[in-house]
């Protein structure tokens, strides 16, 4: 992979739809970033249990799925359900683990 394939990832980012959950904590985060569309679950604070959490990104849940086709292209569900089905497919999981809490919370 040519790092430069990626270095404009995120500038399309579109956060389509926030919302806040009612018991537990957290934020329901829908939205499209360079082809792909994703749903996370993203908590202001990291999780009591670090298994739980994408890396360090306190991100408990998130799919992504290829516009074009509609399949899935990975999934978090506190642990891998589906592993990144790309190259392309990673760099954007580690785009949104890298920054999306911050985005939403400011933090």
């Amino acid at each position: 992979m040519n790092t430069d394939d990626y270095l404009d990832l995120g500038d399309d980012l579109e956060i389509t739809k926030t919302t806040r959950r009612a018991s537990g904590g957290g934020t329901w985060v829908s939205g499209r970033i360079a082809g792909y569309r994703f749903e996370a679950l993203v908590f202001p604070e990291h999780a009591l249990n670090p298994e739980w959490e994408l890396g360090d990104s306190r991100i408990s849940k998130l799919w992504l799925s290829r516009i074009a086709n509609k399949e899935t292209s990975f999934n978090w569900d506190r642990g891998i359900d589906i592993p990144a089905a790309s190259k392309k497919a990673q760099a954007v999981v580690d785009f949104l683990a890298a920054g999306l809490a911050e985005h939403i919370y400011g933090k």
